[in-house]
């Protein structure tokens, strides 16, 4: 919280709703002013501007959506909580594009609108920009273990032998054979990946090799390949340890005599490429068991680099996600996002069994789906140590189940109006347990306010 109060602004032509949400905010100690239209609205913004406004959607003079809109190029900072009773999809969508904090459908938990505004002001204040790094942008970390890769591209710099790359899916084993390919001599010349797992094999000798028109039914002109196209670069084979046993043998030959054939062609094609090789699987059992040929094996692993799990590079995780939300909010066009040190605490200790490729992909789906700019540990997808965890419970929901299918099966009707005051009741006495009787610990332990904790307990007659 900052030192003075915080100046919030309320717009509705609902003068309850203003009246409701003026006095709740006012308790919790900010100085709250409320508009009737969007004309008092506007007369009052040139002299002020409020730390965070409240606002309806659809009002007689003035369309909330529009006001986003306006507000977004003149008051880029301000954040704006959109409250309403028409809360249908179109409306939704368009006020978190107009760039609304949240977006808050009537009827609406007091409690829970006072901590929305305090976590608006807090989360809209200016943060630092995310750490950038000189050189490759993508292939960062500061973990011995990655400090490993580093070293490994630098002594191939001056070089262009064959490397070999393994690691599990998602370490990011491409990213190390640009950097391998960026720091070379051959770096002004072309780079071409293929992965070979995702190509049928009845395909990928014409991929690899290209055809003359004419070889196969469907080839209706010459086609150059995947060796030809990185004459004097690199090509990086993904997934090698699936290559089938014909092709490894034909691999081997270019890679001995730097020459191949062209599928249905006559005439040998010389090539000077650099090939970089990758892997998940363990090659060494592979040859062991002789899926994969030991000579193929050892051309291609003149060099090897192993790129590491990202559970045995934890000190990273900070670093990396700081970097990717910083990538997703760049490529969405919004705001750079930050975590709590909660958050960062709970996705540090996580063991990314997608490793870096899941670490992106959950940067780019908080950067949508996250309120304001600080993500907390509510908006955590379950998976990843989020409160909605406890939502799916296996030994409470499996028997919930079975007394609503048993309730249905005698014919009852109104199953909600018995279960839920029932589901409350237990959390409530649970959390009162938990904070031997202080309300506002359990309230906390809930997720509740204070105020709606004190309700419920009323309501449902529950003894402290």
């Amino acid at each position: 919280m900052t030192d003075r109060p915080l100046n919030v602004w309320v717009l509705d032509d609902d003068e309850a709703i203003r009246w409701v949400l003026t006095k709740a905010l006012e308790g919790a100690g900010m100085h709250c002013r409320g508009f009737g239209s969007g004309a008092e609205f506007r007369a009052a913004l040139p002299g002020q501007v409020p730390d965070v406004l409240v606002t309806d959607v659809r009002m007689p003079d003035v369309d909330g959506i529009e006001l986003l809109a306006e507000l977004r190029g003149t008051h880029p900072d301000l954040p704006v909580i959109v409250v309403t009773a028409h809360s249908d999809l179109d409306s939704t969508v368009a006020a978190y594009r107009g760039g609304a904090f949240e977006y808050l459908p009537k009827p609406f938990d007091v409690d829970e609108a006072v901590a929305l505004v305090e976590r608006a002001a807090k989360e809209s204040r200016p943060k630092p920009a995310p750490a950038t790094r000189d050189g490759y942008p993508m292939l960062i970390g500061q973990a011995p273990r990655m400090q490993e890769v580093f070293r490994a591209i630098g002594r191939l710099s001056r070089s262009s032998m064959t490397v070999l790359i393994i690691g599990e899916s998602g370490t990011g084993k491409e990213l190390v054979a640009r950097a391998v390919h960026e720091n070379s001599p051959r770096a002004g010349r072309p780079f071409i990946a293929l992965n070979t797992s995702a190509i049928p094999s009845e395909l990928l000798e014409s991929e690899l090799f290209g055809h003359e028109r004419g070889a196969f039914t469907g080839a209706d002109a010459t086609r150059t390949g995947r060796f030809e196209q990185a004459d004097g670069g690199t090509l990086f084979l993904d997934e090698i340890g699936d290559m089938p046993a014909a092709l490894q043998t034909r691999l081997l030959r270019v890679l001995a005599e730097g020459e191949f054939y062209r599928v249905g062609g006559q005439r040998p094609i010389s090539v000077d490429v650099r090939v970089v090789a990758a892997t998940h699987h363990d090659l060494d059992k592979r040859v062991a068991e002789g899926t994969f040929r030991e000579d193929l094996f050892h051309r291609l692993n003149v060099m090897r680099i192993e790129t590491p799990a990202l559970r045995k590079h934890r000190e990273d995780v900070p670093l990396l996600l700081t970097h990717y939300l910083g990538v997703a909010a760049s490529e969405l066009g919004v705001a750079t996002k930050t975590l709590t040190p909660e958050c960062l605490e709970v996705l540090t200790a996580f063991d990314w069994p997608g490793n870096v490729r899941q670490l992106v992909n959950l940067c780019r789906r908080l950067t949508v789906t996250a309120p304001g700019r600080e993500i907390q540990i509510e908006d955590l997808p379950r998976e990843f140590g989020g409160t909605e965890r406890a939502s799916s419970h296996p030994e409470w929901s499996e028997g919930l189940r079975a007394w609503a299918a048993m309730q249905l099966k005698a014919g009852s009707v109104g199953l909600l109006d018995q279960a839920q005051p029932e589901f409350e009741r237990v959390l409530i006495q649970a959390a009162l347990v938990q904070s031997r009787g202080h309300r506002q610990n359990a309230a906390k332990l809930l997720g509740w306010g204070r105020n709606t904790l004190t309700r419920k307990i009323r309501d449902l007659g529950i003894e402290d």
